[in-house]
């Protein structure tokens, strides 16, 4: 079920069907344009329609006022639970409503196994878009300073892995 009856700005061949990317947002590629996953870069027209991701009803409920809470993601790929009464007015640039947001961060479990370099037991980190990692316990964010801090041992993993 896709509209096929756009046509590309740049070459004026239709737009194909939308696609959805790992991170859950969707697109439509130029028809004459392909992407090649070993190169990693476009072949042929390279005009991409990025589509405006709809915010997903939760069954919860706003803790500062009550209403039902919506699953939205960001232009960049972050996903946030909102309050559905909260808005943003464009001319004043501020927030309209209720202000409640709550940032949909990855999740951590131990691991039986033990850090490398230090010793310390290692954590299996999942993140938001579902890219997992295995990083030693002690690893750790500084604000203030913007800077790592504990040990610095990451493993990425592949899929399935």
């Amino acid at each position: 079920m896709s509209d096929t009856s756009e046509s590309c700005p740049k070459c004026g061949s239709a737009l194909g069907d939308v696609i959805e990317t790992p991170t859950g947002r969707k697109l439509r590629r130029c028809s004459a344009g392909s992407w090649n996953a070993q190169t990693r870069q476009n072949e042929g027209c390279d005009y991409v329609l990025w589509m405006q991701v709809e915010p997903q009803e939760l069954d919860e409920k706003c803790p500062k006022c009550g209403s039902a809470l919506i699953m939205q993601v960001t232009r960049f790929g972050k996903k946030m639970k909102k309050c559905s009464a909260g808005g943003w007015d464009k001319e004043a640039k501020q927030a309209t409503g209720c202000d409640y947001v709550e940032w949909i961060n990855g999740t951590s479990e131990t691991l039986d196994e033990m850090c490398p370099d230090c010793g310390a037991a290692l954590v299996l980190f999942t993140t938001a878009n579902g890219k997992r990692m295995k990083k030693c316990s002690t690893a750790g964010w500084d604000k203030e300073a913007k800077k790592a801090t504990g040990c610095a041992y990451i493993q990425w993993l592949k899929p399935g892995e």
